[in-house]
């Protein structure tokens, strides 16, 4: 993987770093480039684009519609659109994955219920199929941390879903948007932790599997858009 193009990761908050896919992608010879959205550094412009090895957007505790508190969300919006568009690769986590909805034209809203804590997501058959997906077989050990679901954007690919949230992950080109998160490894336990519902429980275990499988995820997501 070159060195001379780089991946921009958009953090919104600093407990929602890039985290195993920064660790992953350094050990592939790739590079991030942080985009700390509450210290108010830019975004990348349309001259940047080109040059861009693809776009990570982290997640966070705002709504993906929150412009009026947050005006950067428009211009997330914007910039996702333009790289679906462009066919730039795309990793969108949680707040992530409703920003790529919502630049895609699809319905951002309160889910039934908030979903937080360790879980499971069920694989779809298009999943399976996928080269991201499939190696991890009919289901996926995650972490959920949302309140907020959205309508499948037209032309996208379910590829995760669970009774409580039926769109828990989808695809557009070389773009993946994943509700639920797998990038968290043991180091981001501590920094995590005070940020969750207190009654929240993590059992360490299981949390291993996620990390282990999230790993092994985001590797592949690298393969694929190399």
């Amino acid at each position: 993987m070159s060195l001379e193009r780089a991946w921009v990761v958009v953090q919104h908050v600093p407990f929602e770093g890039p985290a195993l896919i920064a660790s992953t992608l350094s050990a592939r010879g790739g590079r991030t480039e942080l985009r700390r959205m509450f210290l108010c550094e830019p975004l990348p412009d349309d001259d940047e684009l080109a040059s861009l090895a693809g776009l990570i957007i982290m997640g966070g505790p705002m709504g993906a519609l929150d412009d009026a508190e947050f005006p950067h969300l428009a211009r997330e919006r914007a910039l996702l659109k333009h790289c679906v568009e462009r066919d730039i690769p795309v990793l969108a986590v949680c707040l992530g994955a409703q920003l790529l909805a919502a630049a895609l034209g699809a319905r951002v809203y309160a889910g039934p219920r908030p979903e937080i804590g360790l879980g499971t997501v069920s694989l779809t058959a298009a999943a399976r199929r996928d080269p991201v997906f499939g190696p991890a077989g009919h289901s996926l050990p995650v972490l959920h941390w949302h309140a907020d679901t959205f309508d499948l954007p037209d032309g996208a690919e379910l590829l995760a879903s669970n009774e409580a949230y039926p769109h828990q992950a989808f695809r557009v080109g070389s773009a993946y948007g994943l509700q639920f998160h797998v990038e968290l490894g043991a180091a981001q336990l501590p920094d995590i932790a005070p940020a969750l519902p207190a009654e929240t429980r993590i059992d360490k275990r299981h949390f291993a599997l996620v990390s282990r499988a999230g790993a092994a995820l985001i590797d592949r997501f690298f393969e694929a858009s190399s």
